[in-house]
């Protein structure tokens, strides 16, 4: 029997409530970090495999000795890691990893930076990264980086092909060398439903969103941080308006009229993307779960760590930091092509499968061991998971706003005495 230990910020198994999430922060600030950590239990839930969780952060339920003598491998997904404002949490990560024996897989990781000549980070930044990444590379044979640009940063710190690979993010892979993706000739219906995703930080994104709520009354805003979270729960933010046309204040449109949705796990979050028939915006992660339902995205990029990704897996992109102009559903949907992102996937996959083979881990996707993702699916749906906040009440004022016409039809129908 094989233990792995994963770092997550909860269990793909447990469901709890939307309060529970924002209290606890069961989301890691972005509920997008539940989408890679979930592909990468599904992918390593082999059968004779047991798997648990942790965030490994300094309130740490495990100490470094209970690892080692509890798990006999430690995995550990992460995203835009090396950056500034999550060097605590990078430093508590590694401050575990070198007091642990066992093997340390890393999958995924990728620096934040403006797109430029040369990727570049702050110095401090660079010591912390250099840190974490000698001791991953004294308990591992590599470290899996997401794109290009990572690879080019740590090898501006010393860390050269030898010991980095470019893998992509783990959370493509969630079918192994396949993507259900649904596509269609037709053009996108601009009175039909569309999926949106942003970065509400983004103060350029402004007159986008206005003008794409305004034209596209199906438009649903799926959000991914804590604090709109705690904006549709609680009613208040207190969160800097830096732009009132962004929907991070109580009387957005996209808030008060109900077209904002808040997934708080994944199974739900990609059941509702999957009846939508398109996805854009600037989340990386959001748009990723929308591909893994089957519904095309196009994702719009904005500095080096969402580009990196998006030229990799050959989503189709643009970048908002030099083409801004011309951001619409319709017209995206029209030029986009996902031929490359189909046609080089099996590829991708391959890489990303022998990287996991040359750290000993096996995956659901080798010859034989199909079971444990069936089995890892069969638990999945077991459970029941909430929908996205804010999806049940606006089917309920759906259903509110015609049932009264439609008691009106069907009495006009009715015979006459």
């Amino acid at each position: 029997m094989t233990r792995l230990l994963i770092r997550a910020h909860k269990s793909p198994f447990t469901a709890p409530t939307a309060e529970r999430v924002l209290a606890r922060n069961l989301i890691g600030n972005n509920v997008g970090n539940l989408v890679f950590s979930y592909a990468v239990q599904r992918t390593l839930s082999v059968p004779g495999t047991t798997i648990d969780v942790a965030r490994l952060n300094r309130a740490r339920t495990l100490s470094p000795a209970e690892i080692d003598d509890q798990y006999d491998h430690v995995v550990i997904p992460l995203a835009n890691a090396f950056r500034r404002r999550f060097l605590p949490n990078l430093d508590a990560i590694t401050e575990t990893i070198e007091q642990l024996s066992v093997p340390v897989t890393v999958v995924g990781v990728g620096v934040q930076s403006a797109v430029g000549q040369r990727v570049a980070a702050p110095r401090q930044v660079g010591d912390a990264v250099t840190r974490f990444v000698r001791a991953v590379l004294d308990r591992s044979p590599s470290i899996g980086v997401r794109g290009e640009w990572t690879a080019e940063y740590l090898a501006g710190l010393g860390f050269g092909s030898e010991h980095v690979e470019v893998i992509g993010c783990p959370s493509m892979f969630l079918h192994g060398d396949r993507l259900p993706l649904r596509l269609s000739r037709k053009r996108l219906d601009p009175k039909g439903p569309v999926a949106f995703n942003l970065s509400p930080y983004l103060a350029q994104m402004a007159p986008v969103v206005e003008d794409q709520v305004a034209r596209y009354p199906g438009l649903v805003y799926f959000a991914q941080d804590l604090e709109t979270l705690h904006l549709l729960l609680e009613g208040t933010s207190d969160r800097a308006v830096i732009d009132e046309r962004l929907p991070i204040h109580p009387d957005h449109p996209l808030i008060t009229d109900g077209r904002t949705r808040f997934p708080t796990n994944v199974p739900t979050w990609m059941a509702s993307l999957e009846s939508f028939p398109f996805s854009y915006g600037t989340r990386i992660h959001g748009n990723i779960a929308a591909l893994l339902s089957g519904t095309p995205a196009y994702v719009l990029t904005h500095d080096a760590r969402t580009l990196e990704l998006a030229r990799y897996h050959e989503i189709p992109h643009r970048r908002i930091d030099v083409e801004f102009d011309g951001v619409d559903a319709v017209a995206l949907h029209a030029e986009a092509d996902w031929g490359p992102l189909l046609a080089g996937h099996a590829e991708r996959f391959a890489r990303y499968s022998a990287f996991l083979h040359s750290h000993g881990l096996s995956h659901v996707f080798d010859p034989g061991q199909a079971a444990g993702a069936e089995a890892f699916d069969r638990r999945i749906a077991r459970k029941t998971f909430a929908p996205p906040v804010g999806e049940v009440a606006a089917a309920r004022r759906q259903r509110d706003r015609f049932t009264p016409a439609l008691r009106k039809l069907v009495r006009s129908a009715r015979p006459r005495a």
